[in-house]
């Protein structure tokens, strides 16, 4: 393992909501009397379901001194930014807010999450870009709250969860996919789910090992429903990013595809190309956590079998355990490759991050 270049964009950091208090002062008026008449401030919607203080949450050297891992601004600078000499980050928030089943609730939680986000982040360090949360199971109010962030230029993309109510390529979710390529915002796909289902096909794990394992298939579902459906058709100009997807199930899956596609390409007109070749153009995944091979020759084989240079994308998933310290990249990839993957390769993904 290596460290990334100096001036690498890492596209997945996660700042965490230390309490819903935090967020009162950026509802709306009416929300902000709702959360408290309902005494909503006292949960902070956290997301996963294990212990806070349980190693699983976030490496022992990037645990703030107080609140849970990942709510410290000092702390991602001086933890991380300032020690890998990053020239960006993506503030990608994960928060009970897309799961909630009142629609309006869940847009009244991701707006304030957006604001808060840009007020107390975004505003005090300019290295920092960020990812609009929106209510995933309202495709008009998620494109509502897009058309309202969009003018602010440090939100490069949009943040959905991988297994939501219905497979993402469905046509109720166009609106939303509509207002991101229109200012030409990415929409970055994080590993999670908002439980509507089991995360496998056959039902509910009883351990976290097997969500975990699971959440691949559920990366591969939703791909292949945004490739089925036309997504990437009807919005020519639309990436999706893979965020935590894990890469070497990708090849295999694609493979797959392209088969039965061959075989039953009558049933999907729109899809005149193979669905490997529309992947390559239109999606990328991000590096961490990196499920690579056990040896440097099927590390090789994984890379050729992606078929493309431009697919992969740094990132920490900071704080989160899955990150390698300062052994950041694994070992094995090209020089030419790694300055690809750190700094070329998330500036053509996220064109605002040009400016």
């Amino acid at each position: 393992m290596v460290r990334p270049i100096t001036g690498a964009i890492d596209c997945d950091i996660h700042p965490a909501v230390p309490d819903t208090r935090v967020l009162l002062p950026h509802l709306d008026p009416y929300w902000r009397e709702h959360v408290l008449r309902r005494g909503l401030e006292r949960d902070n919607f956290e997301i996963s379901s294990y212990p806070v203080n349980a190693p699983i949450n976030a490496r022992p050297d990037w645990r703030a001194p107080a609140g849970p891992p990942g709510s410290s601004l000092h702390a991602l600078q001086t933890q991380f930014l300032d020690h890998f000499d990053l020239a960006f980050g993506i503030c990608n928030v994960l928060h009970g807010a897309q799961m909630m089943f009142s629609e309006d609730l869940s847009a009244a939680f991701c707006r304030a999450i957006n604001n808060w986000l840009a007020a107390e982040w975004l505003d005090r360090d300019p290295r920092l870009r960020a990812s609009i949360v929106v209510p995933p199971h309202s495709a008009d109010l998620a494109a509502e709250e897009i058309e309202r962030m969009a003018g602010d230029k440090r939100f490069v993309q949009v943040l959905l969860l991988a297994m939501a109510e219905l497979p993402l390529g469905r046509r109720q979710t166009w609106p939303l996919y509509a207002a991101a390529e229109k200012h030409g915002l990415p929409i970055g796909i994080h590993a999670g789910s908002s439980f509507r289902h089991p995360p496998s096909a056959g039902g509910w794990p009883s351990y976290y090992l097997e969500d975990y394992v699971s959440q691949a298939q559920g990366f591969a579902a939703a791909l292949n429903s945004l490739v089925t459906e036309g997504v990437f058709n009807k919005f020519p100009g639309l990436k999706v990013v893979l965020i935590e997807s894990g890469v070497t199930w990708l090849p295999a899956s694609l493979w797959r595809l392209d088969k039965t596609w061959r075989g039953v390409r009558a049933e999907t007109p729109w899809l005149e190309t193979r669905p490997t070749d529309i992947v390559r153009q239109h999606v990328r995944l991000t590096l961490q956590p990196f499920d690579a091979p056990p040896t440097q020759q099927q590390m090789t084989a994984i890379l050729e079998q992606l078929g493309s240079e431009e697919m992969l994308l740094f990132s920490s998933d900071y704080p989160h355990w899955h990150f390698d310290g300062d052994d950041a990249v694994p070992e094995g990839i090209p020089a030419d490759l790694l300055r690809r993957i750190c700094v070329d390769n998330p500036l053509n993904t996220y064109p605002r991050l040009r400016s």
